[in-house]
């Protein structure tokens, strides 16, 4: 798949089927919109285009900087690539390109830049300046400009009861075996290890300090949870918190936290994806060190006990 953020980038001589949308957590609905776009570029001989859109569109018409996301731009990106797709644009979200009329974004991105003979779309998709457009009017754009339009239908979509909502809800609420049903996939934090304070190591629970720059990633609810993570070409699992460490800290600082098991290295400066599996409970303020090293080497056996049931299926 080739990634285009310059729709120059794409060979004029080429025509395409495309799909559009913000596609938040790729998700189990969304990965039902993609192949039925894989598989119809195939069968007519067309290029598939997945057009997505970034930043989020409320994040610049409404400046909403609480707007939580499923994915990175770069993490959406990575799983839109496994889909099989030919060419995925990000197509820059701009108040200017929102103020586009529903003919111009079909004459000047759909037809000039995408080069789309067909276009796949859910039924209650809206396009166009305040998003006045909907379905009946692509169609119509369709016979007007000679391409094809293909609806996926309320029935097919509802066929998969998911939404980026329910996820987002799933993850609020710590529920992280929910959301990766939905998902089809463990959803996942991506971010460089920091130097931390060395608690861990203290407590012989040595971590590796995850920081995320995306302000807008979405956080799971605070606990700890059983996580695995690709490091030099090896699965590593381990265990992570996500919290301000009340039992060491008076900090309201949020810190994510992993401790590695089986293996040592130093993994400063690092950039880490961490796949999340299960939650084990809530983070705690417990009395003492002490009675916060025991509680470790709980979360330690039920995480290897996890694991192990994991590895047996």
């Amino acid at each position: 798949m080739e990634k285009v953020r310059n729709f120059n980038n794409l060979d004029s001589k080429i025509s395409t089927v495309v799909t559009i949308g913000t596609f938040d957590g790729v998700h189990l609905g969304h990965q039902k919109i993609l192949k039925r776009l894989v598989n119809t570029a195939k069968e007519t001989h067309l290029k598939s285009v997945v057009l997505t859109f970034f930043p989020h569109p409320r994040m610049v018409l409404q400046n909403d900087a609480n707007i939580k996301l499923i994915n990175t731009i770069e993490e959406r990106s990575n799983i839109l690539e496994q889909s099989g797709l030919d060419y995925l644009c990000v197509q820059k979200f701009t108040k200017e390109f929102s103020r586009l009329t529903a003919e111009d974004f079909v004459k000047k991105i759909l037809l000039d830049q995408l080069k789309a003979k067909r276009v796949i779309i859910g039924y209650d998709h809206h396009f166009g300046r305040n998003r006045s457009a909907n379905i009946d009017d692509l169609r119509r754009f369709g016979e007007l400009y000679n391409f094809e339009v293909e609806e996926i239908s309320a029935e097919d979509v509802n066929q998969v009861s998911v939404s980026s909502t329910k996820i987002r809800k799933a993850l609020d609420a710590g529920d992280i075996e929910k959301a990766n049903t939905y998902l089809g996939y463990p959803f996942c934090l991506s971010g460089t290890v920091i130097t931390g304070k060395q608690i861990g190591k203290q407590l012989q629970y040595p971590t590796a300090n995850l920081k995320i720059e995306e302000t807008y990633k979405l956080i799971p609810k605070y606990g700890v949870y059983v996580v695995k993570s690709e490091i030099e070409n090896k699965t590593v699992f381990g265990m992570m918190n996500i919290g301000n460490n009340p039992t060491v800290s008076d900090s309201s600082l949020q810190h994510i936290e992993i401790h590695f098991f089986n293996f040592d290295a130093n993994l400063y400066g690092k950039s880490l994806k961490i796949d999340m599996l299960h939650r084990l409970r809530d983070e705690q303020k417990f009395d003492s060190i002490a009675a916060l090293k025991t509680q470790l080497q709980q979360d330690e056996e039920k995480s290897l006990h996890f694991i192990a049931k994991l590895n047996d299926k």
